[in-house]
């Protein structure tokens, strides 16, 4: 690891920090620090920035709740840059979205690679703002009930083509379940990061049983 005195802030004494979300890779935010909010964020754990336009810091969730929690801090190769990979609580935009980058300006011939995180984003989408004809739209509207129902009948279907050895339907099927399973966790207010949390711990409870097979 390098030492803070090795980065380079510039005439204002500042450095930008690229925001990063560690489980999706999605760029949150761009925002700025100085050496004491860089110092704040290293020994709380949380982001804390320096406003430029307000001239003073500012804890990110401090008033919205919304914190992040700082998984690494790296600088690029010239030290005048950072890239602080984060797990956050709420959205990261001040508008209330995920992240603070939402408007396309240009976009290429090669379609973006799939992620977990666009797909929550779009069933938010299709539950905050109903689309007629949309079947996540349908889900939605038809309530818990409806969406439980779909989960035990796409289950239903994995172990069916689990059970007749055939690979490329229960990859289909799996697909289904996750897509209904992703539903009901925006049903239910449940986030990405909650799963990722519960299993986070079960692999360190997991990795503990091991230990003591072992012995």
């Amino acid at each position: 690891m390098i030492d803070v005195d090795q980065l380079k802030f510039d005439e204002r004494g500042l450095i930008p920090a690229i925001v990063v979300d560690s489980g999706s890779r999605k760029v949150l935010t761009l925002a700025y620090m100085n050496r004491e909010s860089l110092r704040i964020s290293m020994e709380k754990g949380l982001t804390c920035f320096f406003s430029r336009s307000r001239q003073q810091l500012w804890l990110k969730g401090e008033t919205s709740g919304n914190f992040q929690h700082i998984v690494s801090i790296t600088a690029d190769c010239d030290r005048d840059a950072l890239v602080v990979e984060v797990q956050k609580d709420g959205p990261a935009c001040h508008l209330g979205t995920d992240s603070c980058f939402n408007d396309l300006v240009y976009a290429g011939g090669t379609a973006p690679a799939f992620q977990y995180e666009g797909l929550m984003d779009l069933l938010r989408g299709r539950k905050d703002d109903p689309k007629e004809g949309s079947y996540t739209s349908y889900l939605f509207d038809k309530g818990t009930d409806k969406i439980l129902k779909k989960i035990g009948e796409e289950a239903t279907e994995v172990i069916i083509a689990a059970k007749d050895d055939d690979r490329a339907n229960t990859v289909y099927e799996l697909a289904d379940l996750a897509y209904h399973a992703m539903v009901l966790m925006v049903q239910m207010g449940i986030g990405l990061e909650d799963v990722k949390a519960e299993l986070a711990s079960r692999h360190v409870i997991d990795h503990k049983v091991k230990q003591e097979k072992m012995k």
